[in-house]
């Protein structure tokens, strides 16, 4: 692929990143006067409109589905409302940047899963690979030790949630828009939200909160845009590692809205998971070019 498109891809890539980042810092200010159910139910009233939308442009806002994509999309939800839950839960007590180090492990995670439940195929090195990342998670949370937060746990949840998310993607049919699929799970989770609503104290929106919940919703379809076009513009074993520029804005939007800095173990713990996730990375183009 020409050296054009793939740095195309790595900005695209870049900026969806940021784009979630972002999501994430403002849903945090969210939660600091609300609750979680009542900012994803706001939230997904400004982004399924738009998402809606942009499914009736492009012809895929009703799609007809075969009776096992109708049961693999149901899981798929689910595990991204207990996803949502969990990663917001944390996302409320934790600094932004440590949660963001704790998420850098989704790839080797998905890996994992992949090859427990799909069957395929990961060498000695790639599972080497995995266990030195999962230790880098450990170095963050420090369970038992001093800083260490039970909300770490949570966050833990959101990982094996959304790893399974993955792998229940991957067993739609090809021929199943991205759109709709993303829609129906953002419905699902402004339900969520709002069938939970008369269980904690409503918040008056001010202006301000408006301001943030426009922001992030603005941001995550962004960050979903940017991340399709991306893999679609540049080779995706060049365009993925870009993703591990999370840590990066997650590090400036937390010290910039909440003036958090991470700690010295949580910068060794991010580093041990990026170097562990680039190194299987590299594998994984090497078995590729070899097929």
């Amino acid at each position: 692929m020409p050296t054009s498109l793939n740095a195309r891809g790595a900005l695209l890539m870049t900026l969806s990143i940021l784009a979630f980042v972002l999501n994430d810092g403002l849903m945090k200010t969210l939660l600091v006067d609300m609750s979680i159910y009542q900012a994803v139910f706001l939230r997904g009233i400004i982004t399924i409109p738009f998402m809606a939308i942009m499914a009736w442009r492009t012809g895929v806002l009703i799609v007809k589905l075969k009776g096992r994509d109708k049961k693999i999309i149901l899981g798929r939800v689910l595990t991204e409302v207990l996803a949502t839950i969990s990663f917001l839960t944390a996302l409320r007590h934790m600094p932004l940047a440590n949660i963001t180090a704790i998420l850098q492990a989704l790839p080797l995670t998905v890996t994992m899963a992949a090859a427990l439940f799909l069957n395929e195929p990961v060498g000695w090195r790639r599972w080497i690979a995995i266990l030195i990342g999962l230790c880098g998670v450990l170095v963050i949370i420090r369970p038992g030790m001093e800083g260490f937060s039970s909300y770490s746990l949570w966050a833990l949840g959101a990982v094996v949630c959304v790893t399974f998310r993955e792998i229940v993607t991957r067993q739609l049919s090809k021929d199943v828009p991205s759109l709709p699929v993303a829609l129906a799970t953002a419905i699902v989770i402004c339900g969520f939200g709002a069938v939970n609503l008369p269980g904690v104290s409503w918040v008056p929106v001010s202006s301000a909160l408006w301001v943030y919940l426009g922001g992030a919703g603005i941001a995550i379809i962004g960050g979903y845009l940017f991340s399709v076009m991306a893999v679609r513009v540049g080779d995706i074993s060049f365009v993925s590692p870009f993703r591990y520029t999370a840590m990066i804005w997650a590090i400036t939007l937390g010290f910039l809205l909440f003036g958090d800095l991470p700690d010295l173990p949580t910068i060794i713990g991010t580093l041990i998971i990026v170097l562990a996730g680039l190194y299987s990375l590299h594998r994984e183009r090497k078995r590729a070019s070899l097929c």
